[in-house]
């Protein structure tokens, strides 16, 4: 799994977290509370690492070769700070459209639906990408979703946790 690794799939992280850098700037700009905002941003990025590596390290056995050794959790924390840097992206990408740095802070039913849609929808393409270049492989205890054929867990982890992710962000801002 970890061996047949090549070089391009560290090249998304890379422009995404460029995109994140830039971003960051157009947004923090169009607040007044840019201190504020940088505190979320970090929260954010530090909560999705967690609870992203927790994720990760839960589904381990739902793909092949998987064992708990140094480098499957290695393989799982580096997948962890990709998954956080795309987790802040998310965030960043809805305040750029909405043009509201703090917008988690009054979540609407459809923006919670549309976010978890979005999250839900990069997560079949992630995984389509993965899977067709071989950069890992599912058990067959994965379940898998009809038509697309990607793990369901991979899916349910961006589906679910951004948004968790961000109200927890919000409230710690708030306290």
């Amino acid at each position: 799994m970890i061996q047949d690794l090549q070089i391009d799939i560290f090249v998304v992280p890379a422009v995404v977290l460029l995109l994140v850098i830039v971003l960051f700037g157009k947004v923090s700009k169009k607040t007044g509370r840019e201190r504020d905002f940088k505190q979320l941003v970090i929260y954010i990025a530090l909560i999705a690492f967690f609870l992203n590596l927790v994720w990760e390290l839960a589904q381990g056995t739902l793909y092949k070769g998987y064992e708990y050794d140094f480098q499957h959790i290695a393989f799982c924390t580096l997948a962890s700070v990709a998954d956080a840097i795309m987790a802040v992206l998310l965030y960043l990408g809805f305040a750029f459209i909405l043009k509201e740095p703090f917008w988690i802070g009054e979540l609407s039913f459809t923006r919670g639906l549309l976010l978890m849609l979005v999250g839900g929808i990069g997560a079949i393409l992630g995984e389509i990408r993965h899977i067709s270049a071989g950069n890992w492989a599912y058990a067959d205890s994965m379940p898998l979703i009809p038509f697309v054929h990607v793990g369901l867990s991979p899916v349910l982890q961006f589906t679910l946790l951004p948004i968790l992710i961000y109200v927890l962000s919000y409230r710690m801002l708030k306290k």
